[in-house]
């Protein structure tokens, strides 16, 4: 299966908890409702904390994988 497709990206690279997830924060709400948000990261945490950002936004967590010690995630927007 392929990835999802996404309206916009935000590069948490490099970054360590608790960035990625303040960066997630701000940038989620550039995105229309409904729109999906690819994040890629390196910060094994985003694994526990983007799923958790997720379930007390409702935002929809479409997909997430772990490539070559990147973690990607897609994130549907929720109202």
């Amino acid at each position: 299966m392929g990835q999802p497709e996404h309206d916009a990206e935000l590069d948490a690279r490099g970054l360590f908890c608790p960035e990625p997830v303040m960066l997630l924060h701000n940038r989620i709400v550039d995105i229309s409702v409904g729109g999906v948000l690819k994040v890629v990261a390196t910060d094994p945490s985003t694994t526990r904390d983007i799923p958790r950002f997720c379930q007390f936004l409702n935002h929809e967590l479409v997909y997430s994988a772990e490539d070559d010690q990147e973690f990607v995630f897609f994130i549907r927007r929720g109202s």
